[in-house]
């Protein structure tokens, strides 16, 4: 613990004034608040000041300008420094919006969320998670280049840069993603490493000692390191410089800072870390800060003047770029097109052309189906990128001829992830954030676990990712329960904003990818089978448009309904069997599909009651998972055939026999039901 700063080296006293008005911004608002973090922003405030000053090249005018350079604070609790930096920089974040932190509507929540304060690039405070997203827009703007700068016109061509600490480097996903991050040479993609060796419960020796230089080297990162980064800008600055200068390989800069610098009494200790100083002890800081207003939010006019020198710069790159901009448009009018489309998130005239269609009386399994139709959406999509956990020969989700991703070039729409199921979704998400490419992401749906934290940040931001879950139940056999996902649908399906399809055959396959497509406002899952499934005959059943709407009538009673078959996935064929079986025993059943309780939820009253009269109680749902969240379409006195444990290590026909997933039982499964209703 510090009782007074350290003598202050290589800056200017405009260079101080800015950099303390930025710490004091910080402490008055979380005293304000009586919540928050002081301790990064008092410690980082050196770094973001140097970084936004000198080096990031952003409009605040134009918060969305594609070629700006991205920054992330992965470190999301010390949200008042990026607060700070924006409100100072110009964004329209005003001074009584700092003053309203962590308040009821204020556009400064406690962690920083995406689109909802302008300027903020990823919704951090989930540790490692900006890490993730990080290399995702590194990669974003490598796959963006490589569609669309020409020789003698570069459009894309900026860096990205986050903020990360030293929670955010003990969690996995950012080991994951730097891993990959280093092996792919990623050169526009630069941390910087506030490394203050404090964590909430206390000193990072209690948990963390390695040598995170020798480990960002060992995976093939430019490292260097600033010993006194409290203080000397200089030494900040030129390692800035060194790092944006190094284009083969991502570079980290380890900075060496005091948590709470300036606090007599909480500085170097973990009392610095989550809670605010308190009255005093703002004051104290303020004073050994050598800070001469006792005004609360006191930001000088000359600093204002400073900061705005800092923006300018920005500013006129924004400028340039324009001109750059209007000449290659003018060069390449149909690759113009294009971006106009990749930017805005839209598809181009007959992106759905070309989808594939299937013989009755086959089978293909539903990845099978989803990877012929993928494939046949991305030769119209050039910007749908992304790729698989080590796992393309079984989810079927490599484009043909579309070449691995190289991030040198920005050529190839495969990215190979790895065994790296969490960091894969992350950096998808920061794909996202970035814009200009529709990323997706594939790997067995049990492992859909691994990538939850990520999902939900993707959900909770209206990002829209494409997940691909194949081998989706029971039904996958031999390999046992480990890899059988039993409570996945239902627990996914509990996630607001996030979006589950679970396709019944191949042409219901090919539309769930059409509705992913069309789909911008979440995440979807498209959740496939293993096995074969047989192509249902259109012409005698409802066409598989009706995917979009949620839930449709697949096939009506022959005579008076008296029973609703409900299915998903690879049961809407036992459905099918067992109607006939039923309907033969002179009992009306209808089947309805519902491949995605989200889409038919959103359907209105009329529709949802047209597909399950309200009046008619004997509702039987079939579906190779828990039955958690059945109840919502079966009612309190419908039933449901579900999975109620874990799966086994066997033929699939045979797990299906042993947990009753054959005909006859659904069909006693419905007389009983029947019975019990009278």
């Amino acid at each position: 613990m510090q009782t007074s700063p350290a003598p202050r080296t290589s800056e200017t006293a405009m260079d101080a004034l800015c950099v303390d008005t930025i710490r004091t911004l910080a402490i008055d608002a979380i005293q304000k608040a009586n919540s928050g973090h002081p301790g990064l922003p008092l410690g980082a405030a050196p770094m973001g000041y140097v970084l936004w000053q000198r080096h990031l090249l952003h409009d605040p005018a134009d918060p969305s300008w594609p070629d700006r350079d991205r920054f992330v604070l992965s470190a999301g609790h010390g949200s008042m420094l990026l607060y700070g930096l924006l409100h100072l920089y110009g964004y329209d974040l005003s001074l009584d919006a700092i003053k309203d932190f962590r308040q009821w509507g204020s556009k400064t929540p406690g962690h920083p969320e995406y689109a909802h304060t302008p300027g903020v690039e990823a919704t951090t405070g989930p540790l490692g998670q900006g890490v993730s997203n990080a290399v995702g827009m590194a990669i974003a703007e490598r796959v963006l280049a490589g569609l669309f700068n020409r020789e003698g016109h570069s459009i894309v061509d900026h860096k990205t840069w986050a903020l990360v600490s030293d929670g955010d480097l003990m969690e996995g996903i950012a080991y994951e993603a730097c891993s990959l991050a280093g092996h792919m040479g990623l050169g526009k993609l630069n941390f910087l490493y506030d490394s203050n060796d404090i964590s909430l419960d206390g000193p990072m020796s209690l948990t963390f000692s390695e040598d995170v230089g020798a480990r960002f080297s060992s995976a093939g990162w430019h490292v260097q390191e600033v010993k006194d980064g409290d203080t000397n800008l200089d030494a900040l600055d030129q390692a800035m410089q060194k790092a944006a200068a190094e284009t083969s390989r991502p570079s980290i800069v380890i900075v060496k800072t005091t948590i709470g610098f300036g606090s007599p009494n909480k500085a170097g200790s973990a009392a610095a870390h989550g809670s605010p100083l308190g009255e005093e002890e703002v004051a104290k800081t303020k004073a050994a800060l050598g800070w001469k207003s006792t005004e609360a939010f006191h930001v000088p006019e000359d600093a204002r003047t400073h900061f705005a020198v800092g923006a300018k710069r920005g500013a006129d790159a924004h400028a340039a770029w324009k001109q750059r901009f209007a000449a290659w448009s003018a060069a390449h009018p149909e690759l113009a097109e294009q971006w106009g489309l990749a930017l805005a998130g839209e598809l181009p005239a007959g992106w759905d052309a070309d989808l594939p269609t299937w013989e009755v009386g086959t089978k293909e399994a539903s990845r099978k189906s989803a990877g012929l139709t993928q494939n046949a959406i991305a030769k119209h999509v050039p910007w749908l990128v992304g790729g698989d956990a080590d796992l393309s020969c079984s989810t079927n989700t490599s484009l043909k001829g579309a070449g691995s991703f190289d991030a040198a070039t920005g050529q190839g729409r495969n990215i190979h992830f790895g065994v790296r199921e969490h960091a894969m979704t992350g950096i998808a998400n920061g794909m996202a954030y970035h814009g200009g490419v529709r990323p997706f992401v594939a790997t067995f749906f049990c492992f859909a676990d691994y990538m939850r934290p990520s999902i939900r940040l993707a959900a909770l931001n209206g990002l829209a990712p494409i997940y691909v879950w194949t081998h989706d139940s029971i039904g996958l056999g031999e390999d046992g329960p480990t890899h059988q996902p039993v409570e996945h649908l239902a627990s996914l399906r509990a996630m607001p904003n996030m979006t589950i399809l679970r396709p019944a055959d191949p042409t219901e396959t090919a539309e769930a990818w059409r509705v992913a497509m069309r789909h911008t406002r979440g995440p979807v899952g498209l959740v496939l089978s293993r096995q074969g499934l047989p192509v249902i005959d259109r012409a005698t059943h409802a066409p598989a448009s009706g995917v979009a709407r949620g839930a449709y009538t697949l096939i009506d009673a022959g005579s008076e309904l008296r029973l609703i078959l409900i299915a998903t996935g690879s049961e809407v064929a036992l459905a099918l069997e067992a109607r006939t079986a039923l309907e033969a025993a002179g009992i009306g059943t209808r089947v309805v599909s519902l491949p995605s309780f989200e889409l038919f939820s959103a359907q209105d009253q009329a529709y949802r009651d047209g597909v399950l009269p309200p009046a008619l109680r004997a509702r039987l749902a079939i579906e190779a998972g828990t039955s958690f969240g059945w109840e919502r379409w079966v009612g309190s006195e419908g039933d449901i055939l579900g999975v109620e444990r874990y799966g086994a290590s066997a033929p699939a026909e045979r797990i299906h026999e042993e947990y009753g997933f054959t005909v006859d039982n659904a069909v006693q499964r419905a007389k009983a039901l029947l019975r019990r209703l009278g």
